[in-house]
Order: structure tokens, then sequence, then C-alpha cells
């Protein structure tokens, strides 16, 4: 005797693979990208004030001004 038809109310909603793969794809990028920005990560400091010259950048002393004066 064949199987009455399932009534697609009845079978579980599973979330396809590709879904899945894309997500745990997603995390590892962010997480390398987290580990990149605490770190240092290779080729030196990476940051929002990488390029204005912040905390440790290679700003001019003081005493040296555009006139060189």
């Amino acid at each position: 005797m064949a199987d009455p038809p399932r009534s697609p109310d009845i079978e579980p909603h599973t979330t396809p693979r590709w879904v899945k793969v894309s997500a745990i794809i997603a995390a590892v990028v962010v997480l390398l990208v987290l580990i990149v920005l605490v770190t240092g990560g290779p080729g030196g400091r990476h940051g929002p004030s990488r390029h204005t010259g912040g905390l440790g950048g290679h700003t001019l002393p003081a005493r040296v001004t555009a006139h060189g004066v």
C-alpha cells in the first residue's frame, strides 16, 4: 500500500545548506577582521586612527612649524 500524500504543513522547516555555509563563511570573515584589528595584523597598525596621525602616529614635534622657525 502506498503512503498517503504529505501535507506541506506537516514537514519540518529546515534551513537550506547554502544558507548555513554562507553564515559560517561570514562568521569566519568577521572573526578574522576583528583579530586583525585587535592584534595590529600583518603590515603594521590598523584601525580608524591609522591615517589621521593618532596616538603613536608619525606627527611632527611641536617645535617644528610650517615656516621652519
